[in-house]
């Protein structure tokens, strides 16, 4: 009994230690005023289950939303350091808590998806980062995690990247 006990508690610091490293890399910019800092609470995602819809695709978004409990990001355009930035939040992501699930890389961005599984399959947090010639961004988007209602999720509230998901999901059915 006691080992189990000793067991659940590693897990859980294990599990905030990653948290805290994400956290630490948003405290640290959030409060400078050349980025944009979006926060959404588990709160305004369950209003938007409350919502009247009538279409099949919206119903389906409208469950993967109820199933979110929160969305981080942190932006800045025209920034002569993107591409430093992008490598900093590297150094604070536990690669042994994030599976690498797409990179995306042209002459102007490097775009990395990772997730987190709960440990009973399910995705638990999807991070993107990208690093660009001027731009820098970092998501965070944590819950219960369907990737392809996420892709349509961001298509519909015009989240730049995560539309890169529904792709990824066409290319493993090939």
């Amino acid at each position: 009994m006691k080992k189990l006990i000793v067991l659940a508690l590693v897990v859980v610091a294990v599990q905030a230690q990653a948290q805290d490293a994400i956290t630490k890399f948003f405290s640290k910019y959030q409060n400078d005023e050349s980025f944009s800092n979006v926060t959404v609470s588990s709160k305004m995602f369950s209003l938007f289950t409350d919502m009247e819809v009538t279409s099949p695709e919206d119903k389906e978004v409208i469950n993967a939303i109820s199933k979110l409990k929160g969305l981080r990001i942190l932006a800045k355009e025209d920034a002569r350091n993107a591409r430093e930035l992008y490598k900093e939040a590297f150094t604070l992501i536990p690669s042994k808590d994030y599976e690498e699930l797409m990179t995306v890389r042209d002459k102007d961005a490097d775009m990395k998806f990772l997730i987190k599984d709960d440990g009973k399959g399910k995705i638990s947090e999807l991070l993107m980062v990208m690093g660009g010639n001027n731009d820098f961004m970092i998501l965070s988007l944590f819950g219960e995690i369907d990737l392809k209602q996420i892709s349509k999720l961001g298509r519909k509230m015009d989240i730049g990247g995560l539309d890169k998901l529904e792709n990824m999901d066409k290319k493993s059915k090939q």
